[in-house]
């Protein structure tokens, strides 16, 4: 568990972290171990210019190997544990309501592995332009940030919940 915050640093509870951890440990056994036997196979049938098994192999392993490597980070420089009690400051792991351009939208801010695939609530990093502008501001403020495509977008904080999961 790592007790320091910035931007290296992402907070996740207890059970995406063991769910994490579990996926991290089934990629880097058996999924390994699979892809290889797969990769391993599609080489026995010959010609590897002309290999479509073989080179879908290869494809999957390496996108394989990139989701081994974020998560080994990801695991490495969270901070676990339960989502701070809300107190009307946006923080990493409280859920927001804010209004931007006009509509009513509610996310939690923090990463999109906190929530799981089953889960229907929005998820925006804190380091991500929406993210760096709200951190740290208060029920009732309006702050802005500049979109990827040079708009600037006023949003204000309607209200600071504590993420239940």
């Amino acid at each position: 568990m790592n007790d320091t915050t910035g931007p290296a640093t992402q907070w996740l509870t207890q059970e995406a972290h063991d769910r994490l951890s579990a996926e991290l440990e089934a990629l880097s056994t058996t999924g390994r171990t699979e892809i290889a036997k797969r990769i391993e196979a599609a080489r026995d049938e010959g010609d590897l210019k002309e290999n479509g098994g073989y080179h879908a192999a290869k494809d999957e392993q390496g996108k394989m190997e990139a989701r081994i490597r974020t998560l080994t980070e990801l695991l490495r420089t969270a901070t676990v544990g339960v989502a701070p009690d809300a107190h009307g400051v946006v923080e990493p792991g409280t859920v927001v309501t804010a209004t931007i351009m006009g509509d009513d939208e509610r996310f939690l801010l923090g990463s999109r592995e906190i929530v799981g695939d089953d889960s229907d609530i929005d998820v925006y990093s804190e380091a991500s332009p929406l993210g760096q502008a709200i951190l740290g501001a208060k029920i009732g403020d309006t702050v802005s940030y500049t979109a990827p495509n040079g708009r600037e977008i006023s949003v204000t904080i309607v209200d600071v919940s504590t993420y239940t999961g």
